[in-house]
């Protein structure tokens, strides 16, 4: 068994962290190991607590033996063919020259740097590069210590809050609200600010929103984060749908760009359309954080795939491209879902979103959300998402808009809804 006392990134960073490892050997006998080098284990025991990810196991049993998906998150592909297409004359040769060795646990340098520049303050030094979902839980290791308390905009994907829950901490969701007759969303900072505790250590904001799509304005975001100086937190903010804003002036600069005590989660998954990859990154100004964080994820996958980042550095390379082609499937497939749920407004309430390739409608046909989910799942093979996977209550669903097919998917969806509404 690991036991390790949780501290702060500065002082995992002074080396002043004493561990102690409580195992046994193969005779059964105890070990116990101490060093005075600064080096953080993860309590595994944290991972046992850990309950079922709801929509990764919805989508573990549907995503490929469902025939269509109404409901996805990321962007339409490509192949590595079609990728390598767009390779300038570095990315090509690096494809060609690259060795299956191990690769540096931060990520390689040149695409930290390719990463820094879609900032304006960060530097390759303040990047760290992993798996999406592996960043979450190692900055959320890093980041907190068992008895302290995180508030979490709701609803969310599932690991922004759970991580925090199995180390030890309490969450608090901070809501967002339907507006009346299909205007949008909402969050209210009034709500926000009642949620602070003394022992309040992290925010957590995702902006574009998933599931909704919302979108902050400026105004907005600045208050949130000047509420968050006030009280001293950190910030942790999922922005991995940045790049799909319907209309670009909307777009958001980065949160570590705007506030210094925060740590931006993005990567190349949602709006690159190139979740294969499973190339994500950190990024963020906050001391030591990188520091602390590289001492968890040798804990988790060490280091990157070579092959991944090669073609991540092609992909963020090409990126105005990729993005331009993505947001035009977005918008499309956005205006076709406008069109068909203003056709039923006694079926449908649509709320339109500003940024991202999703969207939350709401169901309001005979029967609940989920029973329309089955219907369409054993019908026609449609899988689609209810709000009960993200602890949402209502007749809320998502729909993923950046995917090419989602014509065909929307037609499927009016034919399962004709029979529900034929057999009322």
């Amino acid at each position: 068994m690991t036991t390790a006392s949780k501290v702060s990134s500065s002082d995992l960073a002074k080396g002043t962290f004493v561990i102690r490892d409580v195992g046994s050997d193969e005779h059964g006998g105890a070990i116990v190991a101490d060093t005075a080098t600064a080096v953080i284990m993860v309590d595994f025991r944290a991972m046992n607590k850990l309950p079922e990810f709801k929509l990764e196991r919805f989508f573990g049993e549907w995503e490929f033996r469902a025939r269509y998906l109404l409901s996805p998150s990321d962007c339409e592909s490509m192949s590595v063919a079609e990728l390598l297409a767009l390779a300038d004359e570095d990315g090509a040769r690096r494809w060609r020259e690259l060795r299956l060795g191990y690769t540096e646990s931060q990520g390689d340098p040149t695409l930290r740097a390719a990463i820094s520049e879609g900032y304006t303050t960060i530097s390759a030094q303040d990047v760290l590069v992993a798996v999406p979902e592996e960043a979450i839980f190692v900055a959320m290791q890093a980041l907190l210590s068992p008895g302290q308390h995180v508030i979490t905009v709701h609803p969310a994907y599932q690991s922004l809050y759970e991580v925090a829950r199995a180390i030890g901490c309490q969450v608090s969701a901070w809501p967002i609200r339907p507006m009346p007759g299909g205007a949008g969303w909402s969050f209210d900072l009034d709500e926000l600010a009642a949620l602070i505790q003394p022992e309040t250590r992290l925010l957590v904001l995702n902006f574009p929103h998933n599931p909704t799509g919302y979108l902050p304005d400026r105004a907005t975001l600045d208050q949130i984060l000047n509420l968050a100086g006030r009280y001293g937190l950190t910030v942790f903010s999922d922005e991995m749908y940045r790049g799909l804003e319907l209309d670009p002036a909307a777009r958001l600069p980065a949160v570590c760009d705007l506030y210094e005590n925060s740590v931006s989660l993005s990567g190349l998954s949602k709006a690159y359309g190139l979740p294969g990859l499973r190339l994500g990154w950190l990024a963020g100004r906050l001391p030591d954080f990188v520091t602390a964080a590289l001492k968890i994820k040798d804990f988790t996958t060490i280091c990157h795939s070579g092959p991944s980042e090669v073609l991540g550095l092609i992909g963020l390379r090409a990126g105005e491209r990729l993005l331009a082609r993505n947001l035009a499937l977005v918008m499309r497939n956005a205006g076709l879902a406008a069109a068909y749920f203003a056709r039923h407004p006694d079926l449908f309430t649509w709320y339109a979103p500003q940024a991202g390739s999703i969207a939350f409608p709401a169901w309001l046909g005979p029967g609940s959300v989920e029973a329309l989910c089955q219907a369409a799942l054993a019908q026609v093979g449609l899988m689609v998402v209810p709000g009960s996977i993200f602890d949402y209550a209502g007749p809320h669903f998502r729909v993923g808009l950046g995917r090419e097919n989602f014509p065909v998917a929307l037609a499927l969806l009016e034919r399962v809804v004709a029979r529900v509404i034929v057999s009322s």
